[in-house]
């Protein structure tokens, strides 16, 4: 699939993991697991996991973590393929 065509599948999901104050190492396992169950995940960094940072910056590190694709960023949210 292309990513326009995943952006598209994207836009009607839930977000399914929050990323808040112990950081994207807490995060690391549950969006694995969910990644090998579904297509997408859509993941919200919340203000206390920001910190200095931006959600772009949050979002490239966690998916070379989980080494998955990062099919969008918006706002606060990010979708991994």
């Amino acid at each position: 699939m292309t990513d326009q065509e995943l952006r598209k599948q994207a836009h009607d999901l839930d977000v399914t993991v929050w990323v808040g104050k112990a950081g994207i190492d807490a995060v690391v396992d549950e969006l694995a697991d969910q990644l090998d169950d579904r297509t997408l995940v859509k993941v919200k960094f919340l203000r206390s996991a920001r910190g200095g940072t931006d959600t772009a910056e949050l979002a490239d590190e966690l998916a070379a973590t989980v080494d998955a694709d990062l099919i969008e960023t918006r706002g606060n949210t990010a979708v991994f393929h």
